[in-house]
């Protein structure tokens, strides 16, 4: 075997592999099929680079034309998948024109009028476009971490692979006549190195993606109530403790709420805990419909909801913990019956300075939702900013 056809089958190693792996990932996140994409992209690629150099029973010229519309297929599927995972819209409309005008110029140059030189031209020009139509939505991705990055960088530099190394080396040592000795050129040496290249550092980029991606499922597994959906305690401490730290810091004003569904057990013990289980994924949904993407919400209890509010102070915390009190206690749950009646308690207490932490503030909004509990539940109990004490504001009266 001959050092050209080495080098030749090295492409297609490379694909194969990075496909399978791809395929992987994705038997285990099928929730994420932009990895099947990839998959089939790299394998699409591999044929390509196979039909290159072994011609198919119906000959040379519909092989490379099959090779090619691989190799095209390939870039769309590679552009889209990426374009997918940092979740921008794909651009179709750009996407199909490049592959499209790509390869009906590559017909012509093939068919109509033959030109090996400007067939290669013509199809580095359509995978340059389309790896800085990649480049272009990467570069508007929000909050763009390390990986964006590396792959906003990549794709520029595939772009100016595709187009600048072709150029200079078919202006060097072109044109190409036919594809005797063609792949022995300093083109097809470079080509193959180059592409080798960037579709494994690409890889690896994405590969990091999916890590990342698992990663970050798994955090939030380990930080949410699967049942109400709000974060669980641990995941409700962390993010709380974090906001407080940023209030301290920007000088703001900011206030816990602690709520408590009232006579929970004795709901259990009556319905059944399947509407036990209702009457908390119906509050949380309240809740978190409340809070917005401002404020921090969690479930810290078997029954007991936190809330932590930034640039709230006492009044209008309480005036928050009296909306949902007041939503909550007005609605019904599916499932129970219409005439029953679900409540919660609410403490409210304001951060009393800079250095008060949120151990602190937890312990006097429990002393107020205690007082709630004890003087008849279905309140909203404030602890004051300046002493332990704590005082309640009657309910607000409809009309």
């Amino acid at each position: 075997m001959d050092t050209g056809l080495l080098i030749g089958l090295l492409n297609p190693t490379i694909a194969l592999a990075l496909g399978a792996v791809f395929l992987v990932l994705w038997f285990y996140q099928r929730h994420r099929p932009y990895l099947a994409v990839l998959a089939a992209s790299y394998w699409l690629s591999a044929a390509g680079f196979l039909l290159q150099h072994f011609t198919l029973p119906i000959g040379m010229a519909p092989t490379k034309l099959i090779s090619n519309i691989c190799f095209t297929i390939a870039a769309c599927g590679l552009a889209g998948a990426i374009v997918t995972r940092y979740g921008r819209r794909v651009p179709f409309g750009a996407i199909g024109t490049l592959a499209a005008g790509g390869l009906a110029a590559f017909c012509w140059f093939m068919f109509i009028q033959p030109d090996l030189t400007w067939r290669v031209l013509v199809m580095n020009f359509a995978f340059g476009g389309l790896s800085l139509v990649v480049a272009a939505e990467l570069r508007v991705v929000r909050d763009r971490g390390p990986t964006e990055m590396i792959l906003f960088v990549l794709s520029l530099l595939s772009g100016l692979n595709f187009f600048v190394r072709t150029l200079v080396v078919v202006i060097a040592h072109g044109p190409y006549q036919s594809y005797d000795g063609f792949y022995a050129s300093s083109y097809w040496t470079t080509a193959l190195l180059s592409h080798a290249l960037l579709s494994l550092l690409i890889a690896l980029c994405l590969f990091c993606a999916a890590a990342l991606d698992v990663m970050k499922a798994l955090k939030a597994e380990a930080y949410t109530d699967p049942l109400s959906g709000l974060l669980n305690r641990r995941g409700f401490e962390e993010r709380a403790t974090l906001l407080l730290r940023h209030c301290a810091t920007a000088k703001l004003p900011v206030a816990l709420v602690l709520a408590d569904l009232d006579h929970f057990k004795a709901l259990n013990d009556l319905h059944g805990h399947a509407a036990g289980d209702r009457v908390i994924a119906d509050f949380a949904a309240k809740l978190r419909s409340a809070v917005g993407t401002s404020g921090v919400a969690g479930r810290i209890g078997g029954e007991e909801f936190a809330v932590l509010l930034p640039l709230s102070d006492l009044g209008a915390a309480r005036l928050f913990a009296e909306t949902i009190r007041m939503l909550y206690s007005a609605g019904s749950v599916d499932g129970l019956p219409r005439d029953t009646r679900v409540t919660a308690s609410f403490g409210v207490a304001a951060r009393t300075g800079e250095e008060e932490g949120l151990e602190s503030l937890m312990r006097r909004a429990d002393e107020a939702l205690y007082k709630a509990k004890r003087n008849g539940r279905d309140s909203v109990h404030l602890s004051c900013e300046r002493s332990e004490t704590v005082f309640v504001l009657e309910p607000l009266k409809a009309g």
